[in-house]
């Protein structure tokens, strides 16, 4: 009935408004009055899928007419574009430019939907999955939306390298491009010419790999194993770039380390040097990058060593082993994963951050802003675009494996059945003070940006004129009355309202499909499972600028025609940010014991119902976690979306890259203190309002504090 619907009252095109010219009919007028027979066969295929349903039973029928109906929308769809025939071959066999049609609407998407929901119910009948159809029909579903957003716009990234700019087949422009100079040359070596971009993103990721996960590995080490003081403000302040918009501490090292910073002003006055641009460029980016990715790696390395037995150091310390000793033998033999696994997100995270070398890279160049140059620059090369976002997927997805490789071929447990009762080894004295070193100047630091960003907007400018001001709040925020009453008048609004609106629409699908992945991937078994996991988890590897030309190369043109809509945004958020959610879920579902699911089905309750009253209520740590990680990098990205944002459809953080970019730091770093503000409200409420106690459990005195640090490690 869906279906027939779909056919006969849903208009078949266009889902952000009608082109001119195009009735916005159903596909069964387009198809008998609009001069579009190439519609008849998706009317055609649904008869004996229809009959497979009321009439006698056949199953196989149902699933073949359905995947006929979908296979030929998306041949005519891909066949014929919005300007003729959408291959060459048929252009050439008839000789013109060849009939036309806009992209696929909602009428289409529901009915593709239906079909695919018919197929779960035919393969169920033949014993699929325990003849379970919502068990089917939830991988049929979340396959097919990988496939859809992350699989074909990687896949139109490859093709779109192998051609030329008028869409030619030119493997040789391909080749010429890939292994050139400006992406593999090595004249740094040689002389003062610039090594290739390749290169300067494999040097800065390596560079700040190490750095953050030695100081990540410092803060663990004093957070757990020393009497350190401040721990609580320690731990806020190590975690606070997580909820920061990422190009927000470049800027603020520009306002204070720049040619007109507050301390290369003060330093120049006082000892009489010359103002220098030395913090643009890979000092710069570096900088930038390790304030910004060293609490990830704390994060994963508190977690790593508080996985470390303790009666394994007490065993060496009874057996006379000294401190040092103890940390190089026991302690950092079983952290080894973990410090892989620190460098390796902050080595993926590196070479994928865009927004600090656009803001402070100067003439230094990465993959990311070289591809964001080749879409918007004078040149506009979309070529060039896709061939260098290839090299950027092939090292991101290269160490996203050797992630997967380490962690999944070693074994590092410590800890079993029984109690690991104990105390953690002391610190040995030097590693003690080098801790200290590492940390202390990373705090310094953070405090100095941090308190950059939430002063300099209320200055007239920061360094130079320390007038408070409201000005550039009051340009941003301001409020006024008029002649039909209060309204919004700020530049500022209209972009933070968008942003917040996008970000709670992805939010909830983001959780829901990140839940349900998980849940497939943990309770039921199904062929290609392993490689259903990576097709999941692989969106975390793809780099934002890849997936925002990715996006641009798919759906700036049908067969599904999505960009300069406020849902190609919503969809770009919810892929990205779905492997936390399944990562979060995968975590949970493991200390849920399946005789509970078995309990359920036994008292003859199917699989969805065990999953809405039986798992999802112990999965509230699971749902708290993708909900506030999926708002939270919703409101705070950049790269995936300044290819897909438009004047309609303005985000803050684009507003805020752009009056950056123009000199205008006062509202800038105005709104960025903003944005953080509201940011830490929001967690603050998410985590009031979802909580993240397990069922059952009742708190120790003192406890349930929140915090940012609990939120995030919840």
């Amino acid at each position: 009935m869906v279906a027939w619907g779909a056919l006969a009252l849903v208009p078949w095109y266009a889902l952000g408004g009608m082109p001119r010219g195009v009735p916005a009919w159903p596909a069964a007028m387009q198809a008998l009055v609009g001069e579009r027979p190439w519609l008849i066969p998706v009317l055609l295929a649904l008869l004996p899928a229809t009959w497979a349903v009321i009439g006698p039973a056949r199953p196989r029928l149902l699933v073949w007419s359905a995947v006929a109906g979908i296979a030929w929308i998306a041949v005519e769809g891909f066949g014929i574009l919005h300007h003729g025939w959408g291959f060459e071959a048929l252009a050439t066999l008839t000789g013109s430019p060849g009939p036309t049609q806009p992209g696929l609407g909602w009428g289409a998407m529901i009915h593709v939907l239906a079909l695919t929901m018919l197929i779960a119910h035919g393969l169920a009948r033949q014993g699929v999955c325990r003849g379970d159809v919502f068990v089917v029909g939830a991988l049929l579903l979340v396959v097919g939306l990988i496939v859809l957003f992350v699989i074909y716009p990687a896949l139109c990234i490859l093709s779109s390298a192998l051609r030329d700019n008028d869409g030619g087949f030119a493997p040789t422009l391909f080749a010429a491009k890939l292994f050139g100079r400006p992406i593999w040359g090595l004249d740094c070596l040689f002389g003062p010419q610039a090594c290739g971009t390749a290169w300067n993103t494999v040097a800065v990721a390596s560079i700040v790999g190490v750095a953050t996960t030695l100081i990540g590995l410092a803060f663990a080490l004093l957070a757990l194993r020393t009497r350190m003081p401040m721990k609580p403000l320690v731990a806020f302040l190590s975690v606070l770039p997580i909820i920061t918009p990422p190009f927000v501490i470049g800027l603020a090292l520009i306002l204070l380390f720049g040619r007109s910073g507050a301390v290369t002003i003060w330093v120049a006055d006082l000892l009489h040097l010359p103002r220098t641009r030395w913090i643009y460029g890979i000092t710069g980016i570096t900088l930038a990058q390790v304030l910004a990715f060293t609490p990830i790696s704390f994060l994963v390395m508190i977690g790593v060593l508080q996985g470390v037995a303790p009666s394994l150091e007490e065993a060496a310390q009874t057996l006379r082993a000294g401190r040092w000793r103890t940390f190089r033998t026991i302690t950092w033999p079983l952290i080894r994963p973990g410090l892989a696994n620190a460098f390796l997100i902050a080595f993926i995270e590196s070479m994928a951050d865009f927004a600090n070398p656009l803001m402070i890279g100067g003439n230094f160049t990465v993959l990311a802003t070289d591809i964001f140059f080749a879409v918007v620059g004078t040149t506009h090369d979309q070529g060039r675009a896709a061939v260098l976002a290839l090299v950027l997927l092939t090292f991101t997805l290269t160490a996203f494996q050797a992630q997967r490789a380490w962690v999944g071929r070693r074994s590092y447990a410590t800890m079993g059945g029984k109690g690991a009762a104990g105390r953690a080894a002391a610190l040995p004295g030097g590693l003690h003070v080098l801790s200290y070193v590492a940390v202390v100047p990373y705090l310094l630091l953070t405090i100095a940006v941090y308190g950059t960003i939430m002063v300099g907007g209320f200055v007239v400018s920061i360094g130079r004129d320390n007038t408070p001001t409201l000005r550039h709040l009051m340009t941003a925020f301001s409020v006024e009355h008029g002649v039909g009453g209060w309204f919004l008048s700020g530049s500022a609004w209209n972009s933070l309202i968008t942003t917040f609106e996008i970000a709670l629409i992805a939010m909830p699908f983001t959780a829901a499909i990140g839940i349900v992945t998980a849940w497939l991937l943990d309770r039921q078994r199904f062929a290609g499972q392993k490689s259903f996991e990576f097709l999941a988890m692989m969106s975390f590897a793809i780099p934002g600028t890849v997936v925002g030309v990715s996006y641009i190369l798919a759906f700036n043109v049908p067969p599904l025609a999505l960009t300069g809509t406020g849902a190609i945004i919503a969809i770009a958020f919810a892929f990205r940010n779905m492997p936390v959610g399944i990562r979060a879920g995968l975590a949970n579902l493991s200390q849920i014991d399946r005789s509970l699911d078995e309990a359920s089905l036994t008292l003859g309750a199917r699989s969805f119902r065990t999953l809405r009253l039986v798992i999802l209520p112990m999965l509230r740590p699971a749902v708290t976690t993708a909900l506030v990680y999926s708002f939270v990098r919703a409101v705070t990205a950049v790269s995936a979306v300044i290819f897909l944002v438009t004047g309609e459809y303005q985000l803050a953080t684009v507003y805020i890259v752009g009056r950056a970019d123009v000199g205008d730091y006062g509202v800038a770093i105005v709104y960025s203190a903003v944005l953080i503000v509201l940011m830490l409200l929001i967690l603050l409420v998410i985590q009031l309002a979802v909580g993240v106690k397990r069922p059952g459990a009742r708190p120790a005195s003192g406890a349930g504090a929140v915090t940012p640090m609990a939120i995030v490690q919840g």
